[in-house]
């Protein structure tokens, strides 16, 4: 690994960090790329050699978030996988998907649902199930993802343990059962 590169990624971090923390103390779309040059204490021709805008600086923050829950995801449960991520990294989901984040969030929002989802559609592939994979990922990745926003937006008061159980629950409701096996016989 060379210098260069070792630069470039400290230069990255420092703008995603310093965007990390504005969005904890004022909403997503108060914040100008100014006070993220501010904050980070980069120049203007520094910033936007690594990102195009705002919105490409908040994804990118999303993305080593993602890559390690990608990871979660292959070896647990998903629903265990996205609660037990969101713990870990608690302060990166308040900034990135709770209610401060405003319209910035529907972007997050968005990358951590086709996350969920692909996940959902890989189980649901071997499950056996005759309703279509991409309908039983999109309801249970929209669940799973209302369950963890409002986590997020409560300031994650409910244990990590229980909010497990809370999503397990909802997911075995009657309704959920349907989902993952089918209708039942007879």
């Amino acid at each position: 690994m060379t210098d260069s590169d070792r630069r470039v990624r400290r230069t990255r971090r420092t703008l995603q960090e310093a965007l990390t923390s504005l969005v904890l103390e004022k909403s997503y779309e108060r914040i100008t790329i100014q006070d993220v040059l501010d904050r980070a204490d980069v120049g203007r021709s520094t910033f936007y050699a690594h990102f195009r805008d705002k919105d490409a600086l908040l994804l990118a923050c999303f993305d080593d978030v993602r890559e390690e829950l990608q990871r979660d995801f292959d070896g647990a449960v998903e629903a265990d996988a996205i609660f037990l991520h969101a713990h870990r990294h608690r302060r990166v989901y308040k900034a990135l998907c709770g209610r401060r984040i405003g319209v910035g969030g529907s972007v997050a929002h968005l990358h951590l649902k086709r996350l969920i989802a692909e996940s959902v559609r890989r189980q649901h592939a071997s499950s056996g199930s005759d309703l279509p994979a991409d309908a039983v990922a999109e309801y249970r990745a929209s669940a799973t993802l209302g369950l963890l926003m409002w986590w997020v937006d409560t300031d994650f008061r409910e244990p990590l343990e229980r909010i497990i159980r809370i999503h397990q629950r909802l997911a075995s409701s009657p309704v959920q059962a349907t989902v993952t096996t089918g209708p039942a016989a007879g």
